[in-house]
């Protein structure tokens, strides 16, 4: 009887909701305001819900009650949840990429250095599993809170697999600009590995700033420039400064991530993707200027598109030291894009 209960507010979730925000911001919205629904109630709920999203453009022709008994038993055909086969970048696998959608991806942690030992020994006490992937990066079970027994940022950062990947393209450097730091995971990144005696991060929204110093309060960051602005219409808040190192994780699409949101896919329409590659191609030759003479340009996104990932790469002139796409897709993670250049070149138009 409460199978059908749960079904039933599914239903009426899945039909209000219309795309404008996250679905787990939405649907907790919701609980908070509902308070009837226990634990076991809320996560059954959502697990339906997310069912159903994680059809992406499925069978388009059923019901949402028909949509959810799919996605709950997975009897669709994969291949058919991401129609945009002939815009990804060259070596996803179509159909493993389709197949990811219907699992949950994993938490990883990324330890930071000298704290390897500590944290997983907290872990096991604490009786929460995890696997190694690397000396220093473990994945949790999604739901695992292993903020209550690591302290966050200082010993641990939650940083996806393929994120965490990024450092084997940043080369040594002395002087580093985040360009789109967002929650700051790659400048943490950055100033484990290459230990930079200047770090510069920006972005263009003053809450996202805010989050981040205090995430580099925890880490123990404290030599480094924050600067609020909007690079793709202008970079004169960097007044004129060169980097050894300019990383610039562009806004994207973000449909690399779409397995941990997968609402983002189900109202996703295609034209958005060109709208992305014009806004990172105008960032990234805003930000060339700002890279040293032999200096490197890293670029990233976590989008699967061509558009967004070689595409910009060719309009960039430089040396192209490697590029990568950072696949997911197998290992319950994110896919992810990085290319590394040096030398790069502005585009006259």
């Amino acid at each position: 009887m409460k199978y059908y209960s749960h079904l039933t507010t599914a239903i009426q979730l899945l039909q209000a909701y219309k795309g404008e925000q996250p679905f787990g911001h939405y649907i907790k919205q919701y609980f908070n305001a509902n308070k009837k629904y226990g634990s076991k109630d809320r996560k059954h709920i959502s697990q339906l819900c997310y069912a159903c999203f994680r059809l992406g453009k499925a069978l388009p022709e059923l019901s949402i009650e028909e949509k959810i008994l799919h996605g709950t038993e997975r009897l669709q055909h994969p291949a058919d949840i991401f129609p945009f086969r002939d815009e990804l970048s060259a070596g996803i696998d179509h159909e493993a990429f389709c197949r990811s959608f219907l699992v949950q991806p994993d938490l990883f942690l990324r330890l930071r250095p000298g704290r390897e030992r500590v944290v997983k020994t907290k872990l096991q006490a604490a009786g929460i599993p995890f696997e190694e992937r690397t000396p220093s990066c473990l994945a949790l079970p999604n739901a695992s809170r292993a903020d209550a027994v690591v302290d966050m940022d200082k010993e641990a950062v939650i940083q996806d697999y393929s994120s965490q990947r990024v450092g084997e393209l940043m080369p040594p450097a002395k002087h580093i600009l985040d360009a789109c730091a967002a929650s700051g995971g790659k400048s943490i990144l950055a100033y484990d590995l290459l230990k930079p005696e200047q770090l510069t991060v920006s972005d263009i929204r003053k809450s996202i700033m805010a989050n981040l110093e205090k995430r580099f309060a925890r880490a123990g960051i404290k030599n480094y420039r924050s600067i609020v602005t909007d690079l793709a219409t202008s970079t004169a808040a960097l007044h004129n400064k060169q980097f050894d190192l300019v990383i610039a994780d562009v806004p994207c699409t973000g449909s690399g991530t779409w397995s941990r949101t997968p609402e983002q896919l189900y109202y996703f329409e295609g034209s958005e993707i060109e709208r992305y590659s014009k806004l990172q191609k105008k960032i990234v030759n805003n930000l060339i200027p700002h890279v040293k003479p032999g200096g490197y340009l890293l670029y990233v996104t976590c989008s699967v598109f061509r558009k967004e990932n070689e595409e910009v790469v060719e309009f960039v002139k430089g040396k192209l030291e490697r590029m990568e796409v950072l696949k997911g897709y197998d290992l319950k993670a994110d896919t992810m894009f990085a290319a590394l250049i040096a030398s790069p070149a502005a585009y006259v138009y």
